[in-house]
């Protein structure tokens, strides 16, 4: 039987609903076992919902805190005291922060200095840098409203922008022997490259559908029983040279900086990237075309080489 990671689960009542409670314990099994399971809050008060039952179905062990000074949250400071003293008992391999307040950044960063596995789970409102500091960070409301018909709106208010996550997969894809990658591969480099990526944030249910329906320039094939993204509509490198050119001629036959014939490309096919078509650099690229002349930053139509080119397309006319 495969040893599951054991992990620490530390909720702070304060900052996150009752309601969450199952959502927390089903998606811990995902990546181990709750072996440490504490919640801190003042229970002379409501609690956020979390009362003597709900602690008791999940097993949870509360601990009292009171706020000795008003204003003040002592709750967070009992929190990263536990904390830190299951670190240096070294009793499990991995913390679960569930709570969306950005005072527990600090935290998560240094358990992870110490080789910790962190999961952090909150809501939508949670800080970038709370959701950055964890190795995943998992986005209670959103994880509820998925399937929801409106489980995707606004979503890009809240998580990494379905841009961001295109232009990474792009990258991805590009740096890739074959120009390919296999689709479970992809998202957990997306989930590496984003703590806070994960499909039902953007209302999807399959990883597949998202690639598909989410990101407008990839398509997922099946080859031999396995799963791979590719981008779709790749444009022939014959048109992309037949453009760069055209580009030089509207710009009176020269053009002083090669960035100038990159960034039109890309403004002109979005998810365009040089690297699709096994080249590093534009420059590289730009040489291949024949021409033009590229002298350092400076790319030119080669008046000579154009001379001859039109000479046999008149020849062959």
């Amino acid at each position: 039987m495969e040893e599951k990671t054991q992990f620490a689960v530390l909720i702070d009542s304060e900052n996150v609903s009752a309601r969450y409670a199952q959502i927390i314990f089903d998606e811990m099994e995902k990546y181990g076992y709750a072996s440490v399971r504490r919640i801190y809050g003042n229970w002379s008060t409501r609690g956020n919902g979390w009362n003597e039952k709900l602690l008791l179905e999940y097993s949870i062990t509360p601990v009292q805190q009171f706020s000795y000074t008003q204003g003040k949250n002592a709750t967070d400071m009992a929190m990263v005291i536990d904390a830190m003293d299951l670190l240096y008992q070294n009793k499990v391999e991995g913390f679960c922060l569930v709570t969306s307040d950005s005072d527990f950044t600090r935290l998560a960063v240094r358990l992870r200095e110490e080789n910790k596995y962190v999961l952090g789970m909150g809501e939508s409102k949670t800080p970038k840098a709370l959701t950055r500091a964890c190795n995943r960070f998992l986005l209670l409301n959103l994880i509820a409203e998925s399937g929801k018909e409106n489980a995707n709106n606004n979503e890009d208010n809240f998580v990494t922008s379905i841009e961001d996550i295109e232009k990474a997969a792009q990258t991805l894809i590009n740096e890739s022997s074959k120009g390919r990658m296999e689709l479970g591969l992809l998202g957990s480099r997306l989930s590496e490259r984003f703590p806070d990526f994960d499909v039902r944030n953007y209302g999807y249910s399959k990883l597949s559908v998202f690639v598909e329906d989410g990101l407008s320039h990839f398509e997922v094939v099946r080859e031999n029983n396995r799963n791979f993204v590719i981008a779709k509509d790749k444009l022939d490198v014959k048109d992309i040279k037949s453009e760069v050119i055209s580009i030089i001629e509207r710009n009176d036959g020269s053009v002083d900086n090669l960035s100038v014939i990159n960034d039109e490309l890309k403004e002109k096919h979005k998810g365009f990237d040089i690297k699709a078509y096994g080249y590093s650099r534009i420059s590289s690229f730009l040489r291949s075309i024949r021409g033009i002349k590229v002298d350092e930053n400076t790319v030119r139509i080669d008046k000579d080489k154009e001379k001859d080119r039109r000479e046999r397309g008149r020849r062959s006319e």
